[in-house]
């Protein structure tokens, strides 16, 4: 009688070693199924909230557009029109095309179009704008537009299933940890927890990181790359530009998984430190592949994208060569341990 309460306890404690109880193929089944369908109803009601709050979406979406800054060469003077508030158009002055130029010799000129009453009859009016401000001026002459009646609901579903995806993510990695993680053991379960959390840290840096940085350059250098060859930036397809930003956010999000990948590689001894440090020529060569496929087709987009993803590499080698450096004293006390008894 006396052993019979420590039975239970062996039981937990051999369910903690091996990963929890034991089921049956047909009970894993119903696991998993149950895990999609609650996967599956996350993302269909993100996706359902995001499109019903398209509108605000597409604003977030669009401010890098807002954000970026046209540069000009020297000697030009650059005449923005207003109407109301919104930029209709800007034109760039040559002050070897006009000696004397009237608005003075400021880069940047805000001209209001104003309706005036004239006899009977209404004329439009360009008026020197005061308030304009530089950074007005410096803003990307670009118009979203719209070329087909399907158009804006295409741009809505896409919008809706990209930003849905991002809301749902959370729920969704929970789900499936909900589903893997009782087959753990306790190490590997500490090991996946420190994984996600610090996975989830570098896609969220990556997003922003392209959100507020490389974004704005980006379309800056596609603006100017199309007049350097001699066509007309002014208007861009909505569709085309939202599908390019998402790609290129979710794409440096991804771009920062990396060291997970590798610290998780080398946890298992697929890698180690040697092929990492002797690989890194091959990196270097890869991030700028990403950068040109992902980016726009110039170099500076390129570079400021490859940089970041060498040094997370860099950092991984360096975490890959402390772990290994611990693993060897650990192994000599041990080894020095059992010489010693």
């Amino acid at each position: 009688m006396a052993i019979e309460p420590e039975e239970p306890q062996a039981v937990v404690e051999e369910e903690e070693q091996e990963g929890g109880p034991v089921k049956s193929f047909l009970e894993h089944l119903e696991d998993l199924r149950w895990t999609l369908i609650k996967s599956i109803v996350a993302a269909a009601v993100a996706m359902l909230i995001c499109l019903l709050g398209g509108n605000y979406v597409v604003n977030v979406i669009e401010r890098p557009l807002f954000k970026a800054k046209m540069k000009y060469p020297k000697g030009v003077q650059v005449w923005a029109v207003f109407f109301g508030t919104n930029q209709i158009a800007s034109f760039q002055i040559h002050t070897n095309q006009v000696p004397s130029l009237p608005f003075g010799t400021n880069p940047f000129v805000g001209l209001q179009l104003e309706p005036v009453v004239e006899s009977n009859d209404v004329v439009l009016r360009l008026k020197v704008d005061t308030n304009a401000s530089a950074a007005a001026g410096q803003r990307l002459p670009i118009q979203l537009i719209n070329l087909g009646p399907a158009g804006a609901f295409v741009i809505a579903t896409k919008v809706a299933l990209y930003a849905g995806l991002v809301l749902a993510a959370p729920f969704i990695l929970y789900f499936v940890a909900e589903f893997a993680f009782p087959a753990l053991r306790m190490k590997e379960k500490k090991y996946a927890y420190r994984g996600l959390l610090f996975g989830g840290g570098l896609f969220a840096a990556g997003i922003t990181f392209c959100y507020f940085v490389l974004m704005p350059l980006a379309l800056t250098a596609s603006v100017q790359y199309s007049e350097w060859l001699g066509f007309s930036a002014t208007t861009w397809r909505a569709e085309d530009f939202i599908s390019f930003v998402c790609k290129f956010m979710l794409g440096m999000g991804l771009g920062f998984e990396l060291p997970v990948v590798i610290l998780v590689l080398a946890k298992i001894g697929i890698v180690n430190y040697q092929m990492l440090s002797r690989g890194r020529r091959y990196v270097i060569v890869i991030n700028f592949i990403l950068g040109a496929v992902l980016t726009t087709p110039e170099m500076i987009t390129q570079i400021l994208m490859a940089i970041p993803l060498q040094i997370l590499y860099e950092i991984t080698v360096w975490i890959t060569w402390y772990w290994e450096r611990k693993e060897r004293k650990r192994q000599a006390a041990l080894e020095s341990a059992v010489v010693g008894g």
